[in-house]
C-alpha cells in the first residue's frame, strides 16, 4: 500500500475539498466542504455519542429514497453553522446538480457541526450561508490545507489545538480510500508515555517524522492535556471515501470502521464527552469489492482515519484568543527536539 499523490480525501477520483474560515475580532471558526461529482456519490453516515449537530443524515439510511449526495458540509458553529449548507446548496443549485423533483433539483448535501462557539471570543460569530459558499468556490481536486483551517479552525483537542487533517491508501489493485477529519475532542490523541501521537502509529514508511519526543516535549504535552476536566461538548467529525463501488448500506459500515479509526487515534472518543460523526462516501467508479476486498478496504479505512488525526494534530499551529490559548502539537514536541 502506499499514499495517494495528495494523501488526501482528493485522491478519490471526482472529489473536491474546500476550507474557509472566518475573519475579525471574535472569530474562530470556519466551515469545509466536500463536493461530489456531478451526479453524487453513494453516502452513509454512523454517528455516536449524546448530542451530533447534523443535517440530512436520515436520508442516508439505506430504507430512505435518497441514493446519492452532492456534498458533505462539516463545519464549526454548532447548530448555527449548520445553515453553511445554505450556501453550499444554493452553490449546487446554480450549476443544476441535486435531486430532481418537478420544476428543478434540490442538492443532498448532508451536515455536521462541532461546537466551537465563543472560542473566538465572540459567541455570535459562527458560520452561515457566505461561509459554506466560500468554501464551494474554493474546492479543488489537488492537495488540502490541513491544521487550522476551515471546519477545524476553531477545533481543540485534548487541551492541545485540534483541526483538520487528511491521508490516503492505495490498495494493492489500484482502488482508494481516503478519509478528511476535523479533529475537536475532550479526549488526547497524544501517548502520555511517548509524546507521540497514537494515530501516527498507523502511518506508511516516511509518512511521519521519526524523532522521538525528549522529555521536555513530553512534559509541556503532558501540562497542555492536564486542564481540568469540562462538560463543553467536543465533536470529532470525519469523511471516509472510496472509489470501489459501496451501496448505501456499505457506505455506513465505511463509516463505522471510520469510528475504529478514530478510537485508536483518541482512546477516550464515544465516551459522555465525545461525539463522532463520521460519513462514508463512495464514487462507485470502480467494481463492487469482493468478500475478500471488503476486509482489505474496512482496514485501511480504519487506519487513514487514524493517520488523518494525527495529520490534523501535527499541522495545528498554537492559537490565542480572549477566550483561552490552545497550543499546537508540534509547537510542543517538535520545538522541543530541535532545540
Amino acid at each position: 500500500m502506499r499514499t495517494g499523490p495528495n494523501n488526501a480525501l482528493t485522491d478519490v477520483p471526482g472529489l473536491r475539498v474546500g476550507h474557509a474560515s472566518l475573519a475579525g475580532r471574535g472569530a474562530l471558526s470556519g466551515t469545509t466542504v466536500v463536493v461530489a461529482p456531478p451526479d453524487g456519490a453513494v453516502g452513509g453516515v454512523d454517528l455516536r455519542g449524546w448530542a451530533p449537530g447534523t443535517r440530512e443524515t436520515d436520508l442516508l439510511d439505506p430504507g430512505r429514497m435518497v441514493q446519492r449526495v452532492h456534498a458533505v458540509v462539516l463545519t464549526g458553529g454548532s447548530a448555527y453553522g449548520l445553515a453553511a449548507v445554505d450556501g453550499v446548496m444554493a452553490r449546487l443549485e446554480a450549476e443544476g446538480y441535486g435531486f430532481a423533483v418537478p420544476g428543478g433539483v434540490v442538492p443532498i448535501v448532508p451536515a455536521a457541526a462541532i461546537c466551537d462557539l465563543g472560542r473566538g471570543g465572540d459567541p455570535g460569530v459562527h458560520p452561515d450561508g457566505s461561509a459554506g459558499a466560500a468554501a464551494f468556490d474554493a474546492a479543488s481536486t489537488g492537495p488540502v490545507a490541513q491544521g487550522s483551517v476551515g471546519a477545524g479552525t476553531g477545533a481543540v483537542a485534548g487541551g492541545l489545538k485540534g483541526g483538520v487533517g487528511t491521508a490516503s491508501t492505495v490498495l494493492d489493485g489500484g482502488a482508494v480510500v481516503a478519509a478528511l477529519v476535523v479533529v475537536d475532542s475532550a479526549g488526547s490523541g497524544v501517548d502520555p508515555a511517548t509524546g507521540t501521537l497514537r494515530g501516527a502509529r498507523a502511518g506508511l514508511p516516511g509518512e511521519f517524522p521519526d524523532e522521538a519526543v525528549d522529555e521536555a516535549g513530553r512534559s509541556a504535552l503532558l501540562a497542555a492535556a492536564a486542564s481540568p476536566p469540562t462538560v463543553d461538548p467536543a465533536t470529532t467529525l470525519a469523511v471516509v471515501a472510496t472509489d470501489l463501488a459501496l451501496d448505501k448500506a456499505g457506505c455506513a459500515r465505511l463509516a463505522a470502521m471510520g469510528h475504529d479509526g478514530l478510537t485508536r487515534a483518541i482512546p477516550a472518543e464515544h465516551t459522555g464527552s465525545d461525539v463522532g460523526v463520521v460519513f462514508g462516501l463512495s464514487t462507485a467508479v470502480g467494481p463492487a469489492p469482493g468478500m475478500l476486498d471488503l476486509f482489505v478496504l474496512h482496514a485501511a479505512a480504519a487506519d487513514v482515519v487514524s493517520r488523518a488525526v494525527a495529520h490534523a494534530l501535527l499541522a495545528a499551529s498554537t492559537v490565542s484568543t480572549d477566550s483561552g490559548s490552545w497550543p499546537g502539537y508540534g509547537d510542543l514536541a517538535i520545538r522541543a527536539v530541535s532545540d
